[in-house]
């Protein structure tokens, strides 16, 4: 049972000058590790949030967060689109095309991935309408034959807004030459800009219907749905919900399916470098352990007084539990205001620092994530808290409990 007894004997002991000021550095430096532990953790695992947040806003803005497909498509998908809509957190759904292809303008030629939209369902199914840098996405219309494409891909072209660009697709058509892959010539509608090179590089819209015609579609059919959720987190329930309700041969995925890889990979780095800088941490509270030691050692004949005045081994070994502990608190305290005060304000330090020595952390020509995001998770913040304070208990037992097997005998023999 705790006593306030055994808890003021080490608050006095860590408030009170000590005539060893060696020890009391170690146990300045103890705080300090702490602290710097705390906040370098704090502050590192809401960037690496910040940019995880980011990636995932940028690909699905672009990327749906479910998925309906069937293999040889989807015939009347009318009737199916208001099946989905009836599901709970089903928000917007968007029938699609998919295909391969490639562009050329001129002597330039490159690679593209063929969708086919319809842009009223669009704009509530995606974010491309927000992303548009020219033109818009309701000039996409039937029998055009337009394109709205990624900024990369004008850029590869040295293309703009109005220029014709020829679309060859793997069909093959008959001609009294031979057999030739078909060729369309279409005219640029807009330009959009996602941030993410697998979209910007490659992706070309065009409308539903001419995607039909150059791929060779059945009519009314469609490669599949784009389904939109108000809560992206609720994907796989929604997702499971769908697949059993859906005759076979449907197939229903959501977004952590299709980008798995990369938010494993993520999830991986930020449980590295959790342990990596919980070392830090450590460290400090081994210098916790090192000041006790020296401590017990300086107040071996204190102990000993307090056991002929009847404190028990229990008492005097929870008397330097308190002190070390103290310190491993205000380590904690102070590393939690340093971190979290730094983990919501790096947005913002980050700018000034690159202005005040001109230099550019993340340049834009080089990283399509150009400023530093942070993202405070406090489920985190909880985790390194009690990991510090149990680190820091556990550094004071084994001092603690040396103090308590001191004999007072053998302690004031020289005294």
């Amino acid at each position: 049972m705790f006593k306030p007894f055994s808890f003021y004997i080490g608050l006095r002991y860590t408030r009170a000058k000590r005539r060893n000021h060696f020890i009391s550095f170690i146990s300045l430096t103890s705080i300090l590790g702490i602290t710097l532990g705390i906040t370098a953790l704090i502050t590192v695992l809401s960037v690496m949030n910040g940019f995880e947040k980011e990636l995932k806003n940028r690909m699905l803005s672009m990327s749906a967060h479910v998925v309906i497909d069937k293999y040889g498509g989807i015939e009347n998908w009318r009737a199916l689109v208001n099946q989905v809509k009836s599901q709970e957190h089903v928000t917007a759904v968007a029938p699609f095309i998919e295909g391969q292809g490639m562009v050329s303008f001129h002597k330039n030629v490159h690679g593209a991935m063929l969708q086919g939209i319809l842009p009223e369902f669009e704009v509530n199914a995606s974010q491309i309408n927000e992303k548009m840098v020219l033109g818009k996405l309701e000039s996409l219309k039937s029998g055009d034959f337009g394109v709205v494409i990624g900024s990369e891909l004008a850029y590869a072209l040295n293309v703009t807004q109005g220029d014709k660009i020829t679309l060859v697709v793997p069909q093959a058509a008959v001609t009294p030459i031979g057999v030739l892959p078909r060729m369309k010539r279409m005219t640029i509608k807009g330009i959009f800009t996602v941030g993410m090179h697998e979209y910007d590089s490659a992706l070309v819209l065009l409308n539903l219907e001419d995607a039909a015609k150059l791929l060779r579609m059945p009519k009314n059919t469609i490669s599949g749905l784009n389904i939109r959720l108000d809560e992206m987190f609720s994907a796989p329930t929604v997702s499971q919900q769908l697949q059993n309700t859906l005759d076979f041969g449907y197939r229903s995925y959501d977004w952590t399916l299709r980008h798995s890889n990369i938010f494993k990979a993520i999830k991986m780095e930020k449980a590295v470098m959790f342990i990596i800088l919980t070392l830090i941490i450590a460290v400090a509270a081994f210098n916790i352990i090192s000041t006790l030691v020296m401590v017990v050692t300086d107040k071996q004949s204190d102990i000993a007084i307090l056991r002929t005045l009847g404190a028990t081994p229990a008492t005097i070994m929870r008397i330097f539990m308190v002190q070390g502990s103290i310190t491993g608190i205000l380590g904690t305290l102070l590393g939690l205001a340093c971190g979290i005060t730094l983990a919501m304000n790096v947005e913002n330090i980050v700018p000034a620092i690159e202005s005040y020595l001109n230099i550019d952390v993340l340049p834009s020509s080089v990283y399509y994530i150009s400023d530093v995001p942070s993202d405070l998770r406090w489920p985190d913040v909880y985790k390194i808290t009690l990991i510090s304070l149990m680190l820091s208990f556990l550094a004071t037992i084994y001092p603690a409990w040396q103090a308590a097997r001191t004999q007072p005998a053998e302690a004031l023999r020289y005294e």
